[in-house]
Order: C-alpha cells, then sequence, then structure tokens
C-alpha cells in the first residue's frame, strides 16, 4: 500500500516542476451549502489537474534508459495531458490511448506537450494501451493503479492540511482511486479526525457497487456519464484497500445535479471547473452530504479543462 513516507517523498521530488495550489474559502456559497465551504484549486495546477502531480512521480521515478525507451498510457484527458507534460520535462515520448468521445480541449492539451494520440472505443482503451506497451517496449503508466501515482496524488493532501489545519472534512471525486487513495492515506495518517468522503456520478459507481459486493468489479461496458473524468469501469486493485481503509463514505449524485453544480460554482462560486470536479458540489444537491454551519468543508476541485462546447449541457438548467 502507498505510505506516508513515500508521499513526503513525492512531495520533494516534483515540488520544482508543480504549483502549491490556492485553498479558497468560497463565501458566497457558505450560507447556500450549510458550512464554510472551501475549494482546493487544482483547477491552477500545472496542466489544469492534479493529475500531474502523480505522473512526474511515476515517470521521475523510473530509471532513464526506460524513460527513452517511451511511456504509454491510457486517458480519458487529464491524465493522459500530465504524463505528456512529465515525458517532455524529463526527455521522453508519450503517447496517449483516449477515448473516441473525449473532450477537444483535453485532446488539444495532451498534443501541445507532443505525445502521440490514439484514438480508442472508451471501454477498451486499457486493453490497447497495454498491447501497444508490450509490442513497443513503451512503459505503461496507469492513471491509478500505481503506487506511485497515488503517492504524487496525496501530495494535494499535506497542502490541504497545511493550508487549513482545522479543516473537519475533504470532499473529493473518485474514479478509479488515484487521488483519493494518495489524498485519503496522507490525511488519515497525519490527521485521522478529518473526514474524507469520496463522490462518484450514480451512473457509474463503480466503488459504491463494489464495497456493496465485497470486492471489486467491474461495471458493464455500456455505463457512462457526464462527468468524462470518471468513467472508469472498476476499482484499481492497488487503490481498493487503500479507499476501504481510510475513506469515511462513498456517495453517489445524478447526472443533472452534476451538471446544475457545474453552473451553480461558475454562477455562485464565481468560479470555473471541469464537469467532473463539480461532482463534489453536486454532492450537496443530491442531499448526500449535510453539514454544520461551523464545519470546514474543502471540496477538491480536480481540474480546470473544460471548453466553450461543454456549456450547452448546463446553461439552460435551473439551479
Amino acid at each position: 500500500m502507498v505510505t506516508i513516507k513515500a508521499i513526503h517523498e513525492a512531495q520533494k521530488r516534483i515540488a520544482p516542476y508543480v504549483y502549491k495550489t490556492p485553498l479558497l474559502h468560497l463565501n458566497n456559497l457558505d450560507e447556500y451549502l450549510g458550512c464554510q465551504v472551501y475549494a482546493k484549486m487544482e483547477s491552477f495546477q500545472v496542466t489544469n489537474s492534479f493529475k500531474v502531480r502523480g505522473a512526474l512521480n511515476a515517470l521521475m521515478s523510473l530509471p532513464e534508459d526506460t524513460l527513452k525507451k517511451g511511456i504509454i498510457t491510457a486517458s480519458s484527458g487529464n491524465h493522459g495531458k500530465a504524463i505528456a507534460f512529465a515525458a517532455k520535462q524529463l526527455g521522453s515520448q508519450a503517447h496517449i490511448v483516449v477515448p473516441e468521445n473525449a473532450p477537444k480541449i483535453k485532446v488539444e492539451g495532451i498534443q501541445s506537450y507532443g505525445a502521440e494520440i490514439i484514438f480508442s472505443v472508451p471501454a477498451e482503451r486499457f486493453k490497447v494501451a497495454n498491447k501497444l506497451s508490450e509490442e513497443n517496449d513503451w512503459s505503461f503508466i496507469s492513471p491509478f493503479d500505481d503506487n506511485r501515482i497515488m503517492a504524487g496524488q496525496g501530495t494535494a493532501g499535506l497542502e490541504i492540511l497545511e493550508q487549513l489545519p482545522d479543516v473537519d472534512y475533504i470532499i473529493a471525486p473518485i474514479g478509479g482511486g488515484g487521488l483519493l487513495g494518495g489524498l485519503s492515506t496522507a490525511v488519515k495518517e497525519t490527521k485521522p479526525q478529518v473526514k474524507i468522503i469520496g463522490v462518484e456520478p450514480t451512473s457509474v459507481a463503480r466503488y459504491s457497487t463494489s464495497f456493496a459486493t465485497g470486492h471489486p468489479v467491474a461495471l458493464s461496458p455500456e455505463s457512462k456519464s457526464v462527468a468524462d473524468g470518471l468513467q472508469t469501469l472498476k476499482p484499481g486493485e492497488l487503490n481498493y484497500p487503500v479507499i476501504e481503509k481510510y475513506v469515511d463514505k462513498i456517495v453517489t449524485v445524478d447526472e443533472g445535479n452534476i451538471l446544475k453544480a457545474t453552473k451553480l460554482f461558475l454562477t455562485k462560486g464565481k468560479l470555473l471547473a471541469e464537469i467532473s470536479s463539480c461532482i463534489t458540489l453536486g454532492a450537496f444537491l443530491q442531499g448526500t452530504v449535510k453539514f454544520n454551519p461551523n464545519d470546514k468543508v474543502v471540496l477538491f476541485i480536480s481540474g480546470g479543462n473544460i471548453g466553450m462546447d461543454q456549456f450547452s449541457k448546463f446553461e439552460e438548467m435551473s439551479i
């Protein structure tokens, strides 16, 4: 399992390449949501998402001769962009297998760092990436099922505790479990009294389903969500026991409330974030989380890679 020691080591390793992103008190949302609302703005991060933390830590842990051969991954966008950035910084070539329905802004972001794009049917992207890895001797870097990735993502948890020492709750999106695995380890091993809540789409509830079953299970390939960054069908094998150990609660949010939350974050919070990030705010609209007025609650805003073409999904919705 990922360790607090590995997270501290990752923090030192990646420090020259990443930003310490701001933690903002969103006073406009306090009364609306019934608590003290803070946002960890990883949308302001290099590559505009938290994913660069794990990508850099994973690639910087590889031997130089392995880096020279090339890197491949499968990604819905943000991890691919992060791997492309990290590979460019370290003098390697990245190859990114992307689902055919990935947002244009994320595909363009990957290409901007010189990576090769390989499109795939969403449910097949990991198989395609692993096949190409074997055929070309490229190192496959999982978006989540990797202790080096989790350690890198956990550095954001250390920052939250430093920026808001008396935080009561942290709410974060969960897909495969790379972010929440690292974040929950960093927080619980430092301040175990802080509560960690993971949020996933009702339509792609791989952790809720797996916990109900008692072990990791794969959802149907037809499972899809408007939260394009949270469409992984099965929990990571390395992530599942970490989430099970440290995360206090997993809740789900319906598609409509994910979109309404994106609009609310923009119109009331006065900040723009990608749809997958706003699922954290969607948990309030869904009614699956409730807090006291004095509770300090951090929403983990995981990314900001949203294009104007996505506004039509929520612009007509009432909030």
